[in-house]
């Protein structure tokens, strides 16, 4: 088993017809590894061959291959011994129908659309730059043209350029660096990225995302200007402004400063015609006000309110000897009316009467005192006459057990218990010896 497929697989390998193969087919059983080898197959109507393209060959495409895309490819077949199964090794693979770039074109448009770089709000160009930053080729007419025309309109800019692959496999890589070193330096108003025209593949740099995601990223405004009218690329796409050319772009960086200069100097004319128009409007009011009687007998300003001052001077004395009058009036009415009541004699009757009453107070006091008296002493001899201890001191006495329980009767106690017998003058501790019950008929 194992000679014969070695043969099969000779015989793949040597057949010059199997060393390169073009197939059209649909792209079946794909499943995305990132960063690995890929393993699909291809079909149409009647048959199905098993794929493989090696992760070398696959960094090249430039389109993502999707799951029922039909797609052209150019590999070489051979046979895998392991499964004993023929397949095709991919070196090339294309859109059927259309071109790779366009395809890579399309869906990374799609991608960058649906993130949202192309919608955002666009950064405005300064009106008036000092500093222009120029990222294209050093050789190229581009530089030339922007340089001609910003000279040509607005000399007073500065233009800086930053030399940069515009073409080829490490162009946009180098793109990257100068638009990150544009915005290190950050002394820049406005940046220009461009290039002159050519076909997709030679304008592809500025088609890669990491030069679409470095402009959209950078803080300086963006002019970008690639390829012919025609062209759009993803870089126009993602950049505040979008320039058809070189001189286009030049022209929406910079004004025309002979445009500006008369601008200025109609604004100067305006602004002095303005300020004279003012002057005299505020002469002819400081003539109208000049001529008023104020300025002309200022004394008339204060005489109306001398006269007022002098009217209320006299209204407040009036006031205030009317009401020391009628002061005066009802003093001397209250005066009289307290004469009359004698104020004196009522305190002397009433003083009379205040130890009259605490007189007949103190006598009440010490009667009560008296009575309350007699009632405590007779209180006191009644209550010793029921006193136990009287009681015991003509010979009686009463029992506790060992928790000065006051006992009763026999039946509290059992024989040897330790009682307590209280006499008048003290106790005495015993035990039980003999209990005797007496017959309550006895």
């Amino acid at each position: 088993m194992s000679s014969l497929t070695k043969y099969l697989k000779r015989k793949f390998d040597a057949d010059p017809y199997l060393g390169k193969v073009y197939l059209t087919g649909e792209i079946s059983n794909y499943r995305p590894r990132p960063n690995a080898h890929q393993y699909f197959s291809l079909k149409d109507e009647h048959a199905k061959i098993n794929a493989i393209m090696f992760r070398s060959a696959f960094d090249k495409v430039k389109f993502k291959p999707e799951e029922g895309m039909k797609v052209l490819v150019v590999g070489r077949i051979s046979l895998y011994e392991a499964s004993g199964g023929y397949q095709i090794y991919i070196e090339k693979m294309e859109p059927d129908g259309i071109g790779a770039l366009y395809q890579a074109y399309e869906q990374l448009k799609k991608k960058l659309s649906q993130e949202g770089l192309f919608g955002v709000e666009k950064k405005f160009l300064p009106r008036f730059p000092r500093k222009i930053a120029v990222i294209t080729s050093p050789s190229g007419a581009v530089i030339k043209d922007i340089m001609t025309t910003v000279r040509r309109r607005y000399p007073i800019a500065q233009i800086v350029l930053f030399p940069a692959l515009v073409q080829g496999d490490n162009a946009a890589v180098d793109i990257v660096a100068r638009i990150h070193q544009v915005q290190e330096i950050g002394e820049f108003d406005t940046l220009i990225i461009g290039r002159g025209g050519g076909s997709i593949e030679d304008l592809w740099p500025f088609n890669e995302e990491i030069v679409a995601r470095a402009i959209f990223e950078c803080q300086i405004p963006i002019i970008s200007s690639v390829g012919h009218e025609t062209d759009t690329t993803i870089a126009d796409l993602v950049a505040d402004v979008r320039a058809a050319t070189p001189t286009a772009a030049a022209e929406l960086a910079v004004p025309v400063l002979s445009d500006e200069l008369l601008k200025i100097e109609q604004l100067r004319i305006r602004l002095l015609q303005n300020m004279q128009s003012r002057i005299k409007l505020k002469k002819q009011l400081v003539d109208k006000l000049t001529k008023s009687y104020v300025f002309q007998q200022p004394g008339r300003l204060y005489e109306g309110y001398l006269q007022k001052i002098d009217y209320l001077k006299s209204r407040s004395q009036q006031v205030l000897q009317q009401n020391l009058t009628k002061n005066e009036k009802i003093a001397r009415f209250l005066i009289q009316k307290l004469q009359e009541q004698a104020p004196f004699e009522m305190v002397h009757l009433y003083n009379s009467k205040v130890e009259y009453v605490t007189r007949q107070l103190n006598r009440a006091i010490n009667d009560c005192f008296k009575k309350n008296e007699q009632r405590l002493t007779k209180a006191i001899s009644d209550l010793d006459m029921l006193s136990p201890l009287k009681i015991m001191g003509r010979g009686y006495s009463y029992v506790s057990d060992s928790n000065q329980k006051i006992i009763k009767s026999v039946e509290q106690l059992n024989k040897n218990d330790v009682i307590d017998i209280h006499l008048y003058n003290g106790s005495i501790k015993t035990k039980v010896l003999e209990l005797r019950r007496m017959n309550n008929n006895d």
